[in-house]
C-alpha cells in the first residue's frame, strides 16, 4: 500500500502545486485596441490588489493620462474619468498605498505601479491604482553592466537578452514595482505612444479605458 500512497501523495502534490503557479490574465481595452497582460505571482500585494479594483469596475472609464513616448504609458487615476480638457491628473488614487516589490524588470512591455516622488516616498510605496506601461528605449550592454554596479543589480541573462532584444527603462529596477507584462496587444501602447501631447505630457485627445476585465 505505501507505493500507491506515496504516488497518491505525488499527484496530489504536484496538481496543487500546478494550481498555484498558474498565472492570471486580464484584458485592457480602449480605443487603440486591447491589451491583455500576465500577472506575475512574485508580486502577490499588487496582483490582488490590481484583481480586486478590476472586479469593482474600478478603471472602467479611467484615462491613460500620460504619455511619454521611449518610456511610459500611464494610467488608473480615478479622477480622470470626469476631468476636464487638459486639467492636470495623476494624483487620484482608492486611498492606500501598496509596499514596494521589487522582484521584477522594467523590459519593453512590462506593467509597473506608478509612485509618488522618493522625497514624500522614501519607502517607494506604491500608488494604490494608478500604474504604467513601459515602452522603453533601446538597451545596450553597457548600460545594464552600469546599473548592475551602481544600484547592485544582477541580471540573469534572459533579462539581459529582452532588454537587448526589445529595450525598456532599465533605470526604473529597483525603483519602481513591475507586477505583470504585455503577451498581447503591445502594438496599441506603440500606437498610444506616438498620441500628440500637452501639459504633463497628457495627451490632446482623452484616450479613454473602456473596461479591464479578467481573461483567466
Amino acid at each position: 500500500m505505501k507505493p500507491i500512497f506515496f504516488l497518491l501523495t505525488l499527484t496530489i502534490t504536484l496538481f496543487f502545486s500546478s494550481c498555484a503557479e498558474e498565472l492570471k490574465q486580464v484584458s485592457i481595452t480602449t480605443e487603440y485596441g486591447e491589451i491583455v497582460v500576465e500577472l506575475y505571482n512574485t508580486t502577490p500585494k499588487h496582483r490582488d490588489n490590481f484583481l480586486k479594483l478590476i472586479d469593482q469596475a474600478y478603471y472602467d472609464g479611467t484615462l491613460m493620462h500620460r504619455v511619454v513616448k521611449g518610456f511610459i504609458v500611464q494610467g488608473g487615476d480615478p479622477d480622470s474619468k470626469k476631468a476636464q480638457p487638459q486639467s492636470l491628473l495623476g494624483k487620484g488614487g482608492p486611498g492606500y498605498t501598496i509596499p514596494g516589490e521589487f522582484k521584477e524588470y522594467h523590459t519593453k512591455g512590462a506593467l509597473a505601479a506608478a509612485r509618488q516622488k522618493d522625497a514624500l516616498n522614501p519607502d517607494k510605496e506604491s500608488s494604490g491604482s494608478q500604474f504604467y506601461f513601459v515602452h522603453g528605449n533601446s538597451v545596450d550592454e553597457a548600460t545594464l553592466s552600469n546599473l548592475e554596479n551602481s544600484k547592485d543589480i544582477k541580471y540573469t541573462d534572459k533579462q539581459k537578452q529582452d532588454y537587448l532584444k526589445n529595450g525598456g527603462t532599465p533605470q526604473l529596477d529597483g525603483e519602481y514595482t513591475v507586477f505583470g507584462h504585455v503577451i498581447s496587444g503591445i502594438e496599441v501602447i506603440d500606437k498610444i505612444a506616438e498620441v500628440e501631447r500637452g501639459v504633463a505630457d497628457r495627451p490632446l485627445k482623452d484616450i479613454k479605458v473602456t473596461s479591464v476585465k479578467r481573461v483567466k
